[in-house]
Protein backbone atom coordinates (compact mmCIF):
# COMPACT_ATOMS: atom_id res chain seq x y z
CA UNK A 1 0.00 0.00 0.00
CA UNK A 2 2.81 2.42 0.88
CA UNK A 3 4.54 1.70 -2.42
CA UNK A 4 1.30 2.40 -4.28
CA UNK A 5 0.95 5.79 -2.55
CA UNK A 6 4.63 6.65 -3.16
CA UNK A 7 4.19 6.07 -6.88
CA UNK A 8 0.81 7.83 -7.10
CA UNK A 9 1.05 11.30 -5.51
CA UNK A 10 -2.40 12.26 -6.83
CA UNK A 11 -3.94 9.26 -5.08
CA UNK A 12 -2.10 10.28 -1.91
CA UNK A 13 -3.38 13.86 -2.27
CA UNK A 14 -7.03 12.91 -2.54
CA UNK A 15 -6.80 10.24 0.13
CA UNK A 16 -5.27 12.71 2.60
CA UNK A 17 -7.81 15.38 1.66
CA UNK A 18 -10.87 13.16 2.03
CA UNK A 19 -9.73 11.57 5.29
CA UNK A 20 -8.83 15.02 6.60
CA UNK A 21 -12.34 16.34 5.88
CA UNK A 22 -13.81 13.28 7.58
CA UNK A 23 -11.69 13.85 10.69
CA UNK A 24 -12.42 17.59 10.61
CA UNK A 25 -16.15 16.94 11.05
CA UNK A 26 -15.66 15.08 14.32
CA UNK A 27 -16.76 17.31 17.21
CA UNK A 28 -15.54 16.93 20.78
CA UNK A 29 -17.20 19.21 23.37
CA UNK A 30 -18.36 21.47 20.55
CA UNK A 31 -14.88 21.75 18.99
CA UNK A 32 -13.71 20.39 15.66
CA UNK A 33 -10.49 20.82 13.69
CA UNK A 34 -12.31 21.66 10.45
CA UNK A 35 -10.11 21.91 7.39
CA UNK A 36 -6.96 21.99 9.58
CA UNK A 37 -7.47 18.24 10.08
CA UNK A 38 -6.08 17.77 6.54
CA UNK A 39 -2.70 18.89 7.90
CA UNK A 40 -2.73 16.33 10.69
CA UNK A 41 -3.77 13.50 8.38
CA UNK A 42 -0.95 14.55 6.04
CA UNK A 43 1.50 14.49 8.96
CA UNK A 44 0.31 10.99 9.90
CA UNK A 45 0.90 9.68 6.37
CA UNK A 46 4.22 11.46 6.05
CA UNK A 47 5.41 10.02 9.38
CA UNK A 48 5.11 6.49 7.94
CA UNK A 49 7.82 6.99 5.35
CA UNK A 50 10.17 9.81 4.38
CA UNK A 51 9.31 9.30 0.69
CA UNK A 52 5.56 9.49 1.18
CA UNK A 53 4.92 13.10 0.11
CA UNK A 54 2.99 15.23 -2.35
CA UNK A 55 4.96 17.31 -4.92
CA UNK A 56 5.94 20.74 -3.68
CA UNK A 57 4.32 22.53 -6.63
CA UNK A 58 0.89 21.34 -5.40
CA UNK A 59 1.57 22.89 -1.99
CA UNK A 60 2.68 26.19 -3.49
CA UNK A 61 -0.26 26.38 -5.89
CA UNK A 62 -2.68 25.80 -3.02
CA UNK A 63 -1.06 28.51 -0.93
CA UNK A 64 -1.29 31.11 -3.69
CA UNK A 65 -4.95 30.34 -4.39
CA UNK A 66 -5.79 30.52 -0.69
CA UNK A 67 -4.15 33.81 0.24
CA UNK A 68 -5.02 35.64 -2.99
CA UNK A 69 -8.73 34.86 -2.70
CA UNK A 70 -8.68 35.94 0.95
CA UNK A 71 -7.16 39.25 -0.12
CA UNK A 72 -9.74 39.80 -2.87
CA UNK A 73 -12.66 39.25 -0.50
CA UNK A 74 -11.20 41.26 2.40
CA UNK A 75 -9.65 44.24 0.61
CA UNK A 76 -12.61 46.61 0.52
CA UNK A 77 -13.61 46.00 4.14
CA UNK A 78 -10.01 46.24 5.34
CA UNK A 79 -9.33 49.71 3.95
CA UNK A 80 -12.84 50.95 4.76
CA UNK A 81 -12.41 49.98 8.42
CA UNK A 82 -9.70 52.60 8.92
CA UNK A 83 -12.26 55.34 8.37
CA UNK A 84 -14.15 54.10 11.44
CA UNK A 85 -12.66 52.33 14.47
CA UNK A 86 -10.21 50.30 12.42
CA UNK A 87 -7.12 52.32 13.35
CA UNK A 88 -7.72 51.84 17.08
CA UNK A 89 -8.56 48.14 16.80
CA UNK A 90 -5.68 47.31 14.48
CA UNK A 91 -3.25 49.23 16.69
CA UNK A 92 -4.32 47.07 19.65
CA UNK A 93 -3.93 43.94 17.57
CA UNK A 94 -0.45 44.92 16.32
CA UNK A 95 0.68 45.78 19.86
CA UNK A 96 -0.33 42.31 21.06
CA UNK A 97 1.47 40.61 18.17
CA UNK A 98 4.64 42.61 18.83
CA UNK A 99 4.55 41.66 22.53
CA UNK A 100 4.12 37.97 21.66
CA UNK A 101 6.91 38.05 19.08
CA UNK A 102 9.21 39.83 21.57
CA UNK A 103 8.49 37.31 24.34
CA UNK A 104 9.03 34.40 21.97
CA UNK A 105 12.40 35.82 20.95
CA UNK A 106 13.40 35.86 24.64
CA UNK A 107 12.03 32.36 25.33
CA UNK A 108 13.87 31.02 22.30
CA UNK A 109 17.20 32.12 23.70
CA UNK A 110 16.44 30.89 27.20
CA UNK A 111 15.33 27.47 25.93
CA UNK A 112 18.01 27.23 23.24
CA UNK A 113 15.54 26.69 20.39
CA UNK A 114 16.38 27.01 16.71
CA UNK A 115 14.90 30.26 15.28
CA UNK A 116 13.05 28.22 12.65
CA UNK A 117 11.35 26.14 15.36
CA UNK A 118 10.37 29.30 17.26
CA UNK A 119 8.93 30.83 14.10
CA UNK A 120 6.89 27.68 13.57
CA UNK A 121 5.56 27.84 17.14
CA UNK A 122 4.58 31.47 16.52
CA UNK A 123 2.54 30.55 13.44
CA UNK A 124 0.93 27.57 15.20
CA UNK A 125 0.12 29.39 18.44
CA UNK A 126 -1.56 32.09 16.35
CA UNK A 127 -3.02 29.53 13.88
CA UNK A 128 -1.79 31.22 10.73
CA UNK A 129 -1.02 28.95 7.80
CA UNK A 130 0.13 31.68 5.34
CA UNK A 131 2.68 32.85 7.92
CA UNK A 132 3.96 29.29 8.17
CA UNK A 133 4.18 29.17 4.40
CA UNK A 134 6.16 32.41 4.35
CA UNK A 135 8.69 30.97 6.81
CA UNK A 136 8.92 27.70 4.89
CA UNK A 137 9.51 29.65 1.70
CA UNK A 138 12.26 31.68 3.35
CA UNK A 139 13.99 28.50 4.54
CA UNK A 140 13.55 26.56 1.31
CA UNK A 141 16.70 24.59 0.45
CA UNK A 142 18.21 24.92 3.95
CA UNK A 143 18.61 22.15 6.58
CA UNK A 144 15.94 23.89 8.67
CA UNK A 145 13.09 23.95 6.16
CA UNK A 146 11.02 21.27 7.98
CA UNK A 147 11.45 22.66 11.51
CA UNK A 148 8.77 25.37 11.25
CA UNK A 149 6.19 22.72 10.32
CA UNK A 150 7.02 20.79 13.49
CA UNK A 151 6.61 23.87 15.69
CA UNK A 152 3.38 24.81 13.92
CA UNK A 153 1.84 21.35 14.18
CA UNK A 154 2.59 20.95 17.89
CA UNK A 155 1.31 24.42 18.82
CA UNK A 156 -1.71 24.62 16.50
CA UNK A 157 -4.37 22.57 18.36
CA UNK A 158 -4.14 24.67 21.53
CA UNK A 159 -4.14 27.76 19.34
CA UNK A 160 -7.83 26.98 18.87
CA UNK A 161 -8.84 25.03 21.97
CA UNK A 162 -7.13 27.28 24.53
CA UNK A 163 -8.69 30.42 23.05
CA UNK A 164 -12.17 28.91 23.16
CA UNK A 165 -11.67 28.00 26.82
CA UNK A 166 -10.38 31.49 27.60
CA UNK A 167 -13.33 33.16 25.85
CA UNK A 168 -15.75 31.08 27.88
CA UNK A 169 -13.85 31.60 31.15
CA UNK A 170 -13.59 35.39 30.82
CA UNK A 171 -17.27 35.62 29.92
CA UNK A 172 -18.01 34.01 33.28
CA UNK A 173 -15.29 35.74 35.32
CA UNK A 174 -16.17 39.20 33.99
CA UNK A 175 -19.90 38.39 34.33
CA UNK A 176 -20.67 39.35 30.76
CA UNK A 177 -24.35 39.72 29.84
CA UNK A 178 -24.43 39.09 26.11
CA UNK A 179 -27.86 40.66 25.40
CA UNK A 180 -26.84 43.93 27.09
CA UNK A 181 -23.43 43.94 25.39
CA UNK A 182 -25.06 43.30 22.02
CA UNK A 183 -27.54 46.11 22.55
CA UNK A 184 -24.69 48.47 23.42
CA UNK A 185 -23.08 47.54 20.11
CA UNK A 186 -26.27 48.50 18.25
CA UNK A 187 -27.49 45.00 17.50
CA UNK A 188 -31.16 44.82 16.58
CA UNK A 189 -32.38 41.24 16.66
CA UNK A 190 -35.43 42.03 14.59
CA UNK A 191 -33.39 42.44 11.40
CA UNK A 192 -34.76 44.38 8.42
CA UNK A 193 -38.45 44.77 7.64
CA UNK A 194 -40.63 47.09 5.58
CA UNK A 195 -43.38 49.42 6.79
CA UNK A 196 -46.00 51.57 5.06
CA UNK A 197 -46.72 55.00 6.59
CA UNK A 198 -49.48 57.54 5.96
CA UNK A 199 -48.30 61.16 6.17
CA UNK A 200 -50.18 62.97 8.96
CA UNK A 201 -47.56 65.52 10.02
CA UNK A 202 -48.52 68.98 8.66
CA UNK A 203 -44.95 70.26 8.95
CA UNK A 204 -43.79 67.85 6.23
CA UNK A 205 -46.23 69.04 3.56
CA UNK A 206 -44.44 70.32 0.46
CA UNK A 207 -41.05 68.99 1.57
CA UNK A 208 -38.83 66.44 -0.18
CA UNK A 209 -38.80 63.20 1.81
CA UNK A 210 -35.28 62.34 0.63
CA UNK A 211 -33.97 65.68 1.90
CA UNK A 212 -35.67 65.12 5.25
CA UNK A 213 -34.19 61.63 5.49
CA UNK A 214 -30.67 62.94 4.76
CA UNK A 215 -31.03 65.88 7.17
CA UNK A 216 -32.26 63.72 10.04
CA UNK A 217 -29.91 60.82 9.24
CA UNK A 218 -32.57 58.16 8.91
CA UNK A 219 -30.93 54.74 8.42
CA UNK A 220 -33.70 53.45 6.19
CA UNK A 221 -34.40 52.84 2.53
CA UNK A 222 -37.20 54.93 1.00
CA UNK A 223 -39.23 52.74 -1.34
CA UNK A 224 -42.71 53.48 -2.72
CA UNK A 225 -44.84 56.60 -2.77
CA UNK A 226 -48.60 56.42 -3.31
CA UNK A 227 -50.95 59.37 -3.83
CA UNK A 228 -54.50 58.27 -4.54
CA UNK A 229 -54.27 55.59 -7.23
CA UNK A 230 -50.90 56.79 -8.47
CA UNK A 231 -47.80 54.89 -7.28
CA UNK A 232 -44.12 55.53 -7.97
CA UNK A 233 -40.63 55.05 -6.54
CA UNK A 234 -39.54 57.78 -4.14
CA UNK A 235 -37.04 60.18 -5.73
CA UNK A 236 -35.47 63.50 -4.70
CA UNK A 237 -38.38 65.21 -6.47
CA UNK A 238 -41.02 63.45 -4.33
CA UNK A 239 -42.77 66.05 -2.15
CA UNK A 240 -45.20 65.01 0.55
CA UNK A 241 -48.87 65.87 1.00
CA UNK A 242 -51.21 64.86 3.80
CA UNK A 243 -52.60 61.37 3.13
CA UNK A 244 -49.64 60.23 1.01
CA UNK A 245 -48.42 56.73 1.80
CA UNK A 246 -44.74 55.82 1.71
CA UNK A 247 -42.89 52.55 2.34
CA UNK A 248 -39.62 52.40 4.25
CA UNK A 249 -37.19 49.53 4.99
CA UNK A 250 -34.92 49.27 8.01
CA UNK A 251 -34.48 47.91 11.52
CA UNK A 252 -37.31 48.16 14.02
CA UNK A 253 -35.65 51.06 15.88
CA UNK A 254 -35.12 52.99 12.64
CA UNK A 255 -38.71 52.35 11.54
CA UNK A 256 -40.03 53.60 14.87
CA UNK A 257 -37.98 56.79 14.55
CA UNK A 258 -39.40 57.57 11.10
CA UNK A 259 -42.95 56.66 12.13
CA UNK A 260 -42.87 59.13 15.01
CA UNK A 261 -41.84 61.88 12.57
CA UNK A 262 -44.04 61.08 9.56
CA UNK A 263 -47.37 59.69 10.66
CA UNK A 264 -49.06 56.33 11.19
CA UNK A 265 -48.57 52.77 10.00
CA UNK A 266 -51.04 51.40 7.44
CA UNK A 267 -51.53 48.19 5.48
CA UNK A 268 -48.51 47.23 3.38
CA UNK A 269 -48.42 48.58 -0.16
CA UNK A 270 -46.59 45.52 -1.40
CA UNK A 271 -49.81 43.54 -1.46
CA UNK A 272 -50.58 45.33 -4.75
CA UNK A 273 -47.91 44.54 -7.35
CA UNK A 274 -49.71 45.84 -10.44
CA UNK A 275 -47.93 49.23 -10.49
CA UNK A 276 -44.65 48.36 -8.79
CA UNK A 277 -43.21 44.88 -8.44
CA UNK A 278 -40.20 43.50 -6.57
CA UNK A 279 -37.83 40.63 -7.26
CA UNK A 280 -34.51 39.17 -6.18
CA UNK A 281 -31.78 39.23 -8.84
CA UNK A 282 -28.18 38.02 -9.04
CA UNK A 283 -25.40 40.41 -10.01
CA UNK A 284 -23.62 38.45 -12.75
CA UNK A 285 -22.87 41.18 -15.31
CA UNK A 286 -19.15 42.15 -15.02
CA UNK A 287 -19.88 45.65 -16.32
CA UNK A 288 -22.15 46.27 -13.32
CA UNK A 289 -19.92 44.71 -10.64
CA UNK A 290 -17.38 46.99 -9.01
CA UNK A 291 -19.55 50.10 -9.50
CA UNK A 292 -21.56 52.05 -6.97
CA UNK A 293 -25.34 52.29 -7.16
CA UNK A 294 -25.01 56.03 -7.72
CA UNK A 295 -22.87 55.38 -10.81
CA UNK A 296 -25.31 52.82 -12.20
CA UNK A 297 -28.21 55.36 -12.14
CA UNK A 298 -30.88 52.66 -12.05
CA UNK A 299 -33.71 55.05 -11.00
CA UNK A 300 -32.95 57.42 -13.88
CA UNK A 301 -32.47 54.72 -16.53
CA UNK A 302 -35.06 52.12 -15.55
CA UNK A 303 -37.14 53.65 -12.78
CA UNK A 304 -35.72 50.89 -10.56
CA UNK A 305 -34.51 50.89 -6.96
CA UNK A 306 -32.25 48.38 -5.20
CA UNK A 307 -33.29 48.23 -1.55
CA UNK A 308 -31.30 45.35 -0.06
CA UNK A 309 -28.15 43.39 -0.87
CA UNK A 310 -27.46 39.83 0.23
CA UNK A 311 -23.76 38.90 0.10
CA UNK A 312 -22.99 35.41 1.26
CA UNK A 313 -24.96 34.93 4.47
CA UNK A 314 -25.16 38.66 5.28
CA UNK A 315 -27.85 41.12 4.22
CA UNK A 316 -27.63 44.90 4.40
CA UNK A 317 -29.52 47.96 3.21
CA UNK A 318 -28.35 49.49 -0.05
CA UNK A 319 -27.42 53.15 -0.48
CA UNK A 320 -25.91 55.29 -3.21
CA UNK A 321 -22.37 54.36 -2.10
CA UNK A 322 -22.98 50.59 -2.10
CA UNK A 323 -20.61 48.87 -4.53
CA UNK A 324 -22.07 45.74 -6.08
CA UNK A 325 -20.04 42.54 -6.33
CA UNK A 326 -20.39 39.49 -8.53
CA UNK A 327 -22.64 37.02 -6.75
CA UNK A 328 -24.63 39.63 -4.80
CA UNK A 329 -28.35 38.92 -4.65
CA UNK A 330 -30.23 42.22 -4.69
CA UNK A 331 -33.88 43.11 -4.12
CA UNK A 332 -35.13 45.25 -7.00
CA UNK A 333 -38.26 47.43 -6.98
CA UNK A 334 -39.58 48.72 -10.30
CA UNK A 335 -42.55 48.68 -12.70
CA UNK A 336 -43.43 45.14 -13.89
CA UNK A 337 -42.78 46.01 -17.52
CA UNK A 338 -39.25 47.25 -16.69
CA UNK A 339 -38.29 44.09 -14.77
CA UNK A 340 -36.91 42.10 -17.78
CA UNK A 341 -34.74 45.04 -18.85
CA UNK A 342 -33.34 45.49 -15.33
CA UNK A 343 -32.66 41.75 -15.06
CA UNK A 344 -30.76 41.81 -18.36
CA UNK A 345 -28.70 44.79 -17.20
CA UNK A 346 -27.76 43.23 -13.85
CA UNK A 347 -27.20 39.79 -15.39
CA UNK A 348 -29.37 37.68 -13.10
CA UNK A 349 -27.64 34.48 -14.23
CA UNK A 350 -26.78 31.93 -11.57
CA UNK A 351 -24.78 29.85 -14.06
CA UNK A 352 -22.41 32.72 -14.87
CA UNK A 353 -21.56 33.03 -11.18
CA UNK A 354 -19.65 29.75 -11.38
CA UNK A 355 -17.30 31.28 -13.98
CA UNK A 356 -14.23 33.41 -13.36
CA UNK A 357 -12.32 35.76 -15.64
CA UNK A 358 -9.10 33.77 -15.99
CA UNK A 359 -7.32 36.78 -17.51
CA UNK A 360 -7.83 39.09 -14.50
CA UNK A 361 -7.48 36.26 -11.96
CA UNK A 362 -4.23 34.99 -13.44
CA UNK A 363 -2.83 38.48 -13.92
CA UNK A 364 -3.60 39.42 -10.33
CA UNK A 365 -1.80 36.36 -8.99
CA UNK A 366 1.17 37.01 -11.32
CA UNK A 367 1.47 40.56 -9.97
CA UNK A 368 1.35 39.18 -6.41
CA UNK A 369 4.10 36.67 -7.14
CA UNK A 370 6.27 39.43 -8.61
CA UNK A 371 5.66 41.57 -5.52
CA UNK A 372 6.73 38.65 -3.34
CA UNK A 373 10.13 38.43 -5.06
CA UNK A 374 11.15 41.96 -4.05
CA UNK A 375 14.04 41.60 -1.60
CA UNK A 376 14.50 44.10 1.25
CA UNK A 377 17.90 44.29 3.08
CA UNK A 378 17.78 43.85 6.87
CA UNK A 379 20.26 45.07 9.49
CA UNK A 380 22.95 42.47 10.07
CA UNK A 381 23.15 41.30 6.48
CA UNK A 382 19.89 39.38 6.15
CA UNK A 383 17.22 40.00 3.56
CA UNK A 384 13.43 39.95 3.79
CA UNK A 385 10.93 38.95 1.12
CA UNK A 386 7.18 38.77 1.31
CA UNK A 387 7.37 35.53 -0.60
CA UNK A 388 4.55 34.00 -2.57
CA UNK A 389 2.19 34.10 0.43
CA UNK A 390 2.73 37.72 1.43
CA UNK A 391 2.94 39.03 -2.13
CA UNK A 392 -0.25 37.32 -3.24
CA UNK A 393 -2.11 38.44 -0.10
CA UNK A 394 -1.14 42.10 -0.36
CA UNK A 395 -1.88 42.22 -4.09
CA UNK A 396 -5.24 40.57 -3.42
CA UNK A 397 -6.04 43.19 -0.77
CA UNK A 398 -5.13 46.06 -3.09
CA UNK A 399 -7.07 44.71 -6.06
CA UNK A 400 -10.00 43.72 -3.84
CA UNK A 401 -10.07 47.27 -2.52
CA UNK A 402 -9.94 48.89 -5.95
CA UNK A 403 -12.29 46.22 -7.42
CA UNK A 404 -12.17 47.82 -10.86
CA UNK A 405 -8.79 49.25 -11.90
CA UNK A 406 -7.19 50.02 -15.28
CA UNK A 407 -10.43 48.96 -16.92
CA UNK A 408 -10.19 45.46 -15.43
CA UNK A 409 -12.67 43.94 -12.98
CA UNK A 410 -10.54 42.11 -10.42
CA UNK A 411 -13.45 40.62 -8.50
CA UNK A 412 -14.50 37.03 -8.87
CA UNK A 413 -17.95 35.71 -7.89
CA UNK A 414 -18.43 35.17 -4.16
CA UNK A 415 -19.16 31.45 -4.53
CA UNK A 416 -16.19 30.93 -6.83
CA UNK A 417 -13.95 32.75 -4.35
CA UNK A 418 -15.00 30.42 -1.53
CA UNK A 419 -14.52 27.34 -3.71
CA UNK A 420 -11.03 28.34 -4.86
CA UNK A 421 -10.10 29.29 -1.29
CA UNK A 422 -11.13 25.88 0.03
CA UNK A 423 -9.33 24.03 -2.76
CA UNK A 424 -6.24 26.13 -2.12
CA UNK A 425 -6.04 25.49 1.61
CA UNK A 426 -6.63 21.74 1.13
CA UNK A 427 -3.83 21.49 -1.44
CA UNK A 428 -1.46 23.41 0.80
CA UNK A 429 -2.24 21.53 4.02
CA UNK A 430 -2.05 18.13 2.33
CA UNK A 431 1.27 19.03 0.72
CA UNK A 432 2.92 20.60 3.75
CA UNK A 433 1.68 17.79 6.02
CA UNK A 434 3.03 14.90 3.97
CA UNK A 435 6.34 16.65 3.26
CA UNK A 436 6.97 17.33 6.97
CA UNK A 437 5.36 14.30 8.53
CA UNK A 438 8.52 12.19 8.93
CA UNK A 439 10.39 14.89 10.86
CA UNK A 440 7.25 15.65 12.88
CA UNK A 441 6.84 12.00 13.91
CA UNK A 442 10.37 11.91 15.28
CA UNK A 443 9.83 15.06 17.39
CA UNK A 444 6.26 15.32 18.64
CA UNK A 445 6.52 12.82 21.52
CA UNK A 446 9.98 13.89 22.64
CA UNK A 447 10.92 16.32 25.41
CA UNK A 448 11.33 18.95 22.69
CA UNK A 449 7.77 18.33 21.54
CA UNK A 450 6.47 18.89 25.09
CA UNK A 451 8.48 22.10 25.35
CA UNK A 452 7.03 23.43 22.10
CA UNK A 453 3.50 22.45 23.18
CA UNK A 454 3.73 24.31 26.51
CA UNK A 455 5.40 27.32 24.91
CA UNK A 456 2.75 27.55 22.20
CA UNK A 457 -0.09 27.29 24.73
CA UNK A 458 1.38 30.09 26.86
CA UNK A 459 1.73 32.38 23.86
CA UNK A 460 -1.80 31.59 22.65
CA UNK A 461 -3.47 32.32 25.99
CA UNK A 462 -1.43 35.45 26.58
CA UNK A 463 -2.22 36.90 23.14
CA UNK A 464 -5.95 36.29 23.47
CA UNK A 465 -6.11 37.62 27.03
CA UNK A 466 -4.15 40.78 26.24
CA UNK A 467 -6.37 41.68 23.31
CA UNK A 468 -9.62 40.94 25.17
CA UNK A 469 -8.44 42.98 28.17
CA UNK A 470 -7.33 45.94 26.06
CA UNK A 471 -10.43 45.93 23.89
CA UNK A 472 -13.15 45.29 26.48
CA UNK A 473 -11.73 46.62 29.73
CA UNK A 474 -9.62 49.55 28.52
CA UNK A 475 -11.38 50.75 25.35
CA UNK A 476 -14.88 49.49 26.25
CA UNK A 477 -15.39 47.55 23.04
CA UNK A 478 -18.59 45.48 23.41
CA UNK A 479 -17.65 41.93 24.36
CA UNK A 480 -19.13 40.22 21.24
CA UNK A 481 -17.07 42.49 18.96
CA UNK A 482 -13.99 41.96 21.14
CA UNK A 483 -14.44 38.19 20.75
CA UNK A 484 -14.47 38.71 16.98
CA UNK A 485 -11.24 40.71 17.24
CA UNK A 486 -9.58 37.78 19.02
CA UNK A 487 -10.77 35.42 16.27
CA UNK A 488 -9.33 37.88 13.75
CA UNK A 489 -6.06 38.09 15.67
CA UNK A 490 -5.85 34.30 15.40
CA UNK A 491 -7.13 34.48 11.77
CA UNK A 492 -9.21 31.48 12.78
CA UNK A 493 -12.71 30.87 11.35
CA UNK A 494 -13.40 28.17 13.97
CA UNK A 495 -12.99 30.78 16.71
CA UNK A 496 -15.28 33.17 14.85
CA UNK A 497 -17.97 30.49 14.71
CA UNK A 498 -17.54 29.88 18.44
CA UNK A 499 -17.73 33.63 19.16
CA UNK A 500 -20.93 33.96 17.11
CA UNK A 501 -22.40 31.04 19.04
CA UNK A 502 -21.54 32.61 22.40
CA UNK A 503 -22.87 36.03 21.32
CA UNK A 504 -26.06 34.63 19.84
CA UNK A 505 -25.69 36.98 16.85
CA UNK A 506 -23.18 37.98 14.15
CA UNK A 507 -21.64 40.99 15.93
CA UNK A 508 -18.27 39.18 16.27
CA UNK A 509 -18.03 39.35 12.47
CA UNK A 510 -17.45 43.11 12.76
CA UNK A 511 -14.37 42.71 14.96
CA UNK A 512 -13.09 39.80 12.89
CA UNK A 513 -13.31 41.63 9.57
CA UNK A 514 -11.65 44.75 11.01
CA UNK A 515 -8.41 43.14 12.18
CA UNK A 516 -8.20 39.96 10.10
CA UNK A 517 -6.39 41.28 6.97
CA UNK A 518 -3.73 43.27 8.83
CA UNK A 519 -3.26 40.42 11.33
CA UNK A 520 -2.60 38.11 8.39
CA UNK A 521 0.04 40.44 6.92
CA UNK A 522 1.64 41.23 10.29
CA UNK A 523 2.04 37.56 11.20
CA UNK A 524 3.59 36.76 7.82
CA UNK A 525 6.15 39.53 8.38
CA UNK A 526 6.81 38.85 12.09
CA UNK A 527 7.20 35.10 11.58
CA UNK A 528 9.98 35.71 9.08
CA UNK A 529 11.60 38.38 11.25
CA UNK A 530 11.77 35.83 14.08
CA UNK A 531 14.27 33.91 11.94
CA UNK A 532 16.68 36.80 12.47
CA UNK A 533 15.79 38.03 15.97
Amino acid sequence: MLELLKNNPLLLLFLVSSLGFLLGRVRVAGFSLGVAAVLFVGLAFGAMDADLKIPEVVQRLGLVLFVYTIGLSSGAGFFRSFAQRGLRDNTMMLLVLLVIAGLLSVFRRVLGLEPSLAAGVFTGALTNTPALAGVAEALKGTPFENLPIIGYSVAYPMGVIAVMLLMYALERIWRIQMPEESQTAGFDQSGFSSLSLRVTNNTLVGQSITEIAALEAWHVILGRHRRGNSESIISPKTQLLLGDVITIIGTSDALNTVTARVGEAVAALESDRSNLDFRRMFISNPSVAGRSLAALQLPQRFGALITRVRRGDSEFLANKDTILELGDRVRVLCAPEAMPEVAKHLGDSYMRLSEIDVLSFGLGIALGLLLGTISIPLPGGGRFELGIAGGALIMGLLLGWRERFLGVLWQIPYSANLTLRQIGIVLFLAGVGTRSGFAFGQTVFSSLGLTLFVLGTILTVLAAFLLLFLAHKIFRVPFPIALGMVAGLQTQPALLAFANERAGNDLPNQGYATVYPLAMIAKIVLAQLLLWL
